[in-house]
């Protein structure tokens, strides 16, 4: 539930895809010899000396190549990667991609007011139920391929031995550390099983070496480190927590190599030397990740201090030196590097923020970022803003520098940053709560925040604020418990999870056709529990110009609103994606 990048508005329409008219996503090879890049739904090469060579030839709004279709964009690859979908190999002879045939995938019109007449953008937006695009994975081979004409034959390009017509999804790819053998996940539609190819680069043949299934969803490997023998991969099927495994080229050696509740587990670097695997991971606290190194011994141990977030660490390939940046609620941010630091003292002139927590109904642990006015007095009634977004895996509470809390200690107002089981901080038994119903926990459980904000006797009312999914249970919290929050602010948010889509929704909500129940579970049919008489208020927010969480959302919950006679408040952005900028981000939060 991210955000979008820059599209062509071409004499009045403009089309997601590509009528591409510049170069996009360079990447050199890892020796420098050929730079890769999409052009208008195509792959192309350039030399060192600048001669261009196109490697595929049937781009079009349609098809592309190398350029990942919206929802792999926006789910499978994130926003950051700015739909590239090649990959080099590491000895830079071969490259993969992966190839989308949008053909049946619904197009969805985004209106913007600019221009005497407007203009439409059309996107390519599969929503639950919908077809997806079509994927093939392909692979070059430029030591094969004819490349002296300034476009290879297309029968040069080798396809994995995948059926495309499957209703299916694949992940990130990797490459082999011998650059023979591309690592490509795959999952179905309903992703509860995930199953790990080694694709042959030379004829794309494909083995199975690893599988595995789980009762609601299964997550993608985010990364791999690779060895001689084989490769390291973060999984979290077994012990409800995340755990390093390692599995043999073959698949006939898969290994558990650590234990313990860690999540949140990033592998970073293996020391080429020693064998050595360093990692992230909340493993020491549920708030607070750190820096491990798991020994070629199995034994695990912290490199840097784990009374600090580990907010960013950087690892060169030799393993030469280590160096993070580090932090907490009361620690600004400060530099570590080969266990050498001088934390720096705590702000004395401002009202620092606590890490706490409460007890679920079912016992387990939520977790909360609370700051209180710095001449606070217990005796006093104080407002409160509470900021939520609770979002399955998504944690927004983490121990680390946070400066916008400071404004609202400023003004008098506490302020509470709530989480929910499903954030996280408890493994899977939090996340696996929401599987077909992913507003039903969250909303108990922000409900259960407010109940013990109401009972420690200094709180007074309690508004609430969340954007994207936390605009959804906003909504919710409004509309449904309006005698616990007296106000909020819900941006961006999806108010019916058929108008979403296909791989976040169905990922936890399964599809409509297994689960009607849940999808006809609408935000818009509880519009009749808001009291709508100004005793509380609901302001919805959202950017015209959303490509992700539709603005037909929010205009459905008008709509639904207005033909029930309900007052509230809307504050629409011309344009505004997801997720405000500039001059609207000012004024979203002026306002």
């Amino acid at each position: 539930m991210k955000r979008i990048s820059v599209i062509l508005l071409l004499a009045g329409l403009s089309w997601y895809g590509f009528s591409q008219v510049k170069e996009e996503n360079h990447l050199w090879a890892p020796d420098s010899s050929y730079c890769a890049y999409n052009l208008a739904g195509d792959l192309y090469i350039k030399d060192a000396a600048g001669a261009t060579i196109r490697l595929t030839g049937d781009g079009s709004d349609l098809i592309l190549n190398g350029y990942a279709s919206w929802v792999y964009f926006e789910e499978i690859f994130g926003r950051p990667a700015n739909h590239r979908s090649f990959w080099w190999s590491p000895d830079s002879k071969k490259i993969a991609f992966y190839r989308y045939d949008d053909t049946n995938v619904p197009m969805f019109p985004i209106y913007s007011p600019f221009g005497q007449n407007g203009t439409l953008r059309q996107t390519r937006y599969p929503k639950a139920g919908q077809k997806n695009p079509e994927v093939r994975i392909g692979i070059i081979d430029l030591d094969k391929a004819d490349v002296r004409k300034g476009a290879i034959n297309a029968k040069d390009i080798v396809w994995a031995d995948f059926d495309s017509s499957q209703d299916q999804y694949f992940g990130i790819p990797f490459w082999g550390v011998d650059s023979k053998s591309f690592f490509v996940g795959r999952e179905p539609r309903i992703q509860n099983s995930y199953e790990l190819y080694a694709v042959s680069a030379g004829d794309g043949s494909k083995r199975s070496i690893y599988s595995e299934t789980y009762k609601t969803w299964v997550e993608w490997p985010s990364d791999m480190l690779f060895s001689d023998d084989g490769l390291y991969m973060v999984r979290a099927f077994e012990t409800g927590w995340e755990q390093i495994y390692f599995l043999s080229y073959d698949g006939s050696v898969f290994k558990r190599l650590t234990d313990g509740e860690n999540w949140k587990t990033r592998l970073i670097r293996r020391n080429p030397t020693s064998g050595d695997i360093y990692f992230v991971s909340q493993r020491d606290s549920r708030v607070r990740s750190a820096l491990y190194k798991l020994s070629s011994d199995g034994a695990v141990s912290a490199v840097t201090p784990t009374e600090y977030n580990a907010d960013r660490v950087e690892i060169p390939e030799d393993c030469s030196f280590i160096r993070a940046w580090l932090s907490n609620a009361r620690t600004t941010r400060f530099e570590w590097k080969d266990g050498v630091f001088e934390a720096p003292a705590s702000p004395d002139s401002l009202a620092l923020p606590q890490i706490i927590s409460i007890e679920a109904e079912d016992g387990q642990a939520m977790y909360a970022s609370i700051i209180y006015p710095k001449d606070f007095d217990s005796t006093k009634l104080y407002p409160v803003h509470m900021e939520i977004y609770g979002g399955p895996n998504n944690q927004y509470v983490v121990d680390r520098w946070r400066r916008p809390q400071q404004w609202w200690s400023e003004q008098g107002i506490i302020h509470i940053v709530a989480d929910a089981r499903s954030s996280g901080h408890t493994g899977r038994a939090g996340t696996d709560l929401v599987y077909k119903d992913l507003t039903g926990t969250p909303i108990k459980d922000f409900c259960r925040w407010a109940e013990w904000l109401k009972s420690t006797g200094y709180v007074g009312n309690i508004g609430v604020e969340g954007f994207s999914f936390g605009g959804t249970n906003t909504a919710l919290l409004l509309l449904n418990h309006s005698n616990l929050f007296c106000c909020g602010i819900a941006g961006g948010g999806v108010y019916d999870w058929m108008l979403y889509d296909t791989h976040y929704t169905e990922r936890f909500m399964s599809t409509p056709e297994d689960n009607p129940e849940g999808y006809a579970n609408k935000v818009t049919d509880y519009v009749e529990n808001y009291p709508g008489d100004g005793s509380s208020m609901l302001r919805l927010t959202h950017g015209t110009g959303d490509d992700n969480e539709h603005f037909q959302n929010t205009l459905l919950l008008v709509d639904a609103l207005q033909q029930a006679g309900k007052q509230f408040e809307l504050m629409i952005y011309p344009d505004g994606m997801h997720g405000y900028r500039g001059a609207q981000w000012e004024h979203s939060w002026a306002s």
